[in-house]
């Protein structure tokens, strides 16, 4: 099985513009992210891909790929797709069996996770396989920035939202609530068919993109983490995020070897 890595980014999110290139301990978050998806021995490659010239030659520079993509993408899984072809064109390579999107908002990724989220495509009977994380607090279950998850007793996704899901409002008793990661493998036939299928409705309401995938009926298995990913969304999760990276252990291995 030939297996991918894209991490994509660009410079113009709207909560926190320029973020692929903030500086976390003297590293552009951008850097951390690829240097640590690296890691992870399951990859055959791994690409940034972005539609912003500063991170494709920051990438470069530190002797990583990076691929071009176009400015028009609202939706990470948009640039992927592309991210994917131009890979394989550009290369004249054979195509990729599955794809692992990794953001490049998570500078603290474990590689691990990596593996965690691949396990369920190996014996290729799943096209898209996400992982969820619990969420331990009430603050976080009404984070929007937060999406949360939940599932079919067979470990498929039923739904994603914003919102506090399940609701509280009628059950007194403790509930187990996920939060979605943005750690999604995919066939590369479900990749494509991403973008061939409509935008969805309760994709745009939420903000989504995997609803997309839901509505139109095409099953996404969600597997639990204890590992903790901590996306970078506003300035202040950058010095939340600065702090923990300082004891970060994988940080360790690579920290004088580039900025």
């Amino acid at each position: 099985m030939k297996i991918l890595g894209i991490i994509p980014a660009r410079m113009a999110a709207t909560r926190f513009p320029d973020k692929p290139m903030a500086k976390i301990e003297g590293i552009p978050m951008i850097g951390h992210c690829y240097l640590r998806t690296r890691l992870c021995n399951l990859l055959d490659e791994v690409y940034v891909a972005s539609c912003d010239q500063v991170v494709i030659d920051y990438i470069t520079a530190i002797g990583g790929k990076a691929v071009m993509t176009s400015d028009v993408h609202e939706r990470a899984t948009e640039r992927c797709a592309e991210a994917l072809l131009n890979i394989e064109k550009d290369n004249a390579v054979e195509p990729f069996d599955v794809v692992v999107m990794i953001q490049g908002d998570e500078p603290l990724i474990d590689p691990r996770m990596i593996e965690e989220v691949l396990k369920p495509m190996m014996d290729g009977t799943k096209m898209v396989s996400n992982l969820m994380v619990f969420l331990e607090t009430q603050e976080e279950r009404e984070n929007p920035n937060n999406v949360k998850v939940v599932t079919r007793l067979n470990g498929d996704a039923l739904y994603m939202s914003r919102e506090p899901i399940p609701s509280r409002q009628k059950y007194s008793k403790p509930i187990q609530a996920f939060r979605q990661l943005g750690l999604i493998a995919y066939t590369r036939e479900a990749l494509l068919k991403f973008v061939s299928l409509p935008t969805s409705p309760l994709e745009i309401i939420e903000s989504v993109d995997m609803n997309r995938f839901l509505e139109h009926g095409i099953p996404i298995y969600m597997s639990s983490t204890k590992h903790q990913a901590d996306s970078v969304d506003t300035p202040e999760d950058l010095v939340r995020v600065t702090g923990k990276m300082r004891n970060d252990s994988l940080f360790q291995t690579y920290k004088d070897k580039v900025q």
